[in-house]
């Protein structure tokens, strides 16, 4: 499969990012280190649409939907009351003005390179405005105010049967597992540090599903201080077995930054060379893939790392040596793209790693033994022919827009 890679972005995507107060600025310093590498010469350039209600009804509920318009112009002397703590508006998920139009928004990059997907217009998608994997049908959670992963993840269900997400952020991605823990047709695969106390306190090695969906959700807990080699021994035992088992037909990889050594909500020691690894092994695949954001509060790191991954998809290799541009102060000291990695000892032991390999195993029989209780079903003809009335929709929605209004191509 020749590698066809899009890359969604626009001046409001990334201004409503910015508007996150966990990462204020954050999508500026990605994108512009993407630019200053030139980058986007070697990618399709896609400019979102906003997500409608309709789009966003496909997980959240209409009554959290409803509230967050009523968040207009919010000032510092805004106090939380009871209604905004129920759909998790307050410490975590702070309020901020026009906060209806910032959940389109983001929502819409997401669905938009999902779209791509389904359309043929890439086979590889990257949003790094993307992967709030906290947000819950009902309310907001851990810096997440909307799941665009689910929503994207709905939207190549149009087309594609068999879907595996993967998390490769510090922090167990809840939102996505809960969203998809009776399902059989989507797997999460997450690698993540689990530790009491540690936020979202979900991810055990048994939390595999529930009913129809148990053996379809796999999760790897690390300790502390977890590092390349860590994760990339994890992930090599553990993907390809999934891959056999599951065969998926598409794959979504939220890429969590905060996994990165020194970043100050994780707790991990990962460089980007272990992210770099999951990633090939996911582009050897040759399976359509979307690419995602997520948690990163070391800026400069989080944009190092997404530039990394991004050249990879793009097949260009980059010199280590920051090329200057507005935000290149923030990169000092060394002023070059790799993260540094650290001396703090990893307290994951081998035998620890290869306790939790043999106990995955065995959880994964679960899902083949799960895979003979059909709920009742169609046929294989009839699913085709849903995919393809499905797809043919989708593609009649588009060329009834404008092209601007959908997506555009920046040379």
């Amino acid at each position: 499969m020749n590698r066809k890679a899009c890359y969604i972005w626009d001046e409001s995507l990334v201004k409503e990012c910015d508007r996150l107060p966990a990462v204020s600025y954050r999508a500026s310093m990605v994108h512009n280190l993407i630019m200053a590498y030139s980058l986007n010469d070697n990618l399709k350039v896609i400019r979102p649409t906003a997500a409608s209600y309709q789009d966003l009804k496909e997980f959240h509920s209409e009554l959290y939907l409803d509230h967050l318009k009523c968040f207009i112009d919010i000032d510092e002397d805004y106090i939380t009351n009871i209604q905004d703590e129920e759909y998790g508006i307050g410490y975590d998920c702070p309020p901020v003005s026009n906060m209806y139009e910032l959940v389109s928004v983001l929502a819409g990059g997401s669905i938009t390179a999902a779209k791509c997907l389904l359309l043929g217009i890439s086979n590889v998608a990257i949003n790094w405005c993307g992967g709030w994997h906290h947000a819950h049908r009902f309310g907001a959670e851990g810096f997440c105010y909307v799941n665009d992963i689910v929503l994207a993840i709905e939207k190549l269900r149009l087309k594609f049967n068999k879907i595996l997400y993967i998390d490769l952020d510090v922090h167990h991605g809840n939102g996505v597992q809960d969203a998809y823990n009776l399902s059989k047709s989507v797997f999460t695969l997450s690698f993540h540090k689990f530790e009491p106390g540690f936020y979202p306190g979900s991810g055990g090695i048994d939390d595999i599903g529930t009913h129809t969906g148990k053996g379809y959700k796999c999760n790897f807990p690390l300790h502390a201080f977890y590092t390349d080699r860590t994760l990339e021994f994890a992930f090599e035992k553990i993907f390809p077995l999934i891959c056999s088992k599951f065969k998926p037909d598409a794959v979504v990889m939220q890429c969590g930054a905060d996994a990165l050594v020194n970043d100050p909500h994780g707790g991990a020691c990962l460089t980007e060379h272990g992210y770099i690894m999951c990633l090939r092994k996911v582009l050897d695949l040759q399976k359509p893939a979307l690419l995602l954001g997520g948690g990163g509060y070391k800026h400069p790191n989080a944009a190092r790392l997404w530039t990394n991954l991004t050249a990879i998809v793009s097949g260009v290799k980059l010199d280590e040596n920051i090329p200057e541009h507005d935000d290149w102060p923030k990169y000092g000291p060394d002023y070059v793209l790799p993260v540094q990695p650290s001396l703090t000892k990893d307290l994951n032991t081998e035998q620890y790693l290869n306790e939790c390999i043999a106990k995955i195993k065995c959880n994964l029989n679960m899902m083949a033994a799960n895979s003979n209780q059909f709920l009742p079903s169609k046929s294989k003809v009839d699913l085709k022919q849903e995919e393809t009335k499905n797809v043919k929709e989708l593609g009649s929605q588009m060329e009834n827009k404008t092209i601007n209004d959908v997506y555009d191509f920046d040379d």
